[in-house]
């Protein structure tokens, strides 16, 4: 029988994660380079930082549950650390150095996550 190399069918919340945690990081970069006013609009950064967590807590559950099994748990297991991170911001305040370098923190995680559930694996 021939073995055939699948994907996760988490893969897309993996990429959905990551594409919420950039355009958070993107929005936050601009408001502290002053490229972009959020004074009007300061709900934005709160809800896409919602939607990462959302994103990101689906992407791994979906990895634990997920078919293929074995690289669904790779996939999850490579993103779950991120969620320390995500978590401990809203603790640290968002003024000063602190904020962006634990924000920055869960990036590995997110790539490596976003990474291990886009590689096709073997089947044996």
């Amino acid at each position: 029988m021939l073995h055939r190399r699948r994907r996760s069918n988490a893969a897309p919340l993996f990429v959905a994660a990551t594409t919420a945690y950039t355009a958070n990081c993107a929005l936050g970069v601009s408001v502290a380079l002053r490229l972009v006013d959020t004074r009007n609009f300061r709900w934005l950064h709160h809800a896409l930082y919602i939607a990462t967590c959302a994103t990101t807590a689906l992407a791994v559950s979906a990895g634990i549950w997920g078919e293929p099994r074995r690289p669904s748990r790779r996939a999850a297991l490579a993103l779950l650390p991120a969620a320390v991170p995500l978590a401990a911001i809203p603790y640290l305040g968002s003024h000063g150095r602190r904020h962006p370098l634990v924000a920055l923190a869960a990036a590995p995680f997110i790539v490596a996550g976003l990474v291990v559930s886009r590689r096709r694996s073997d089947r044996k």
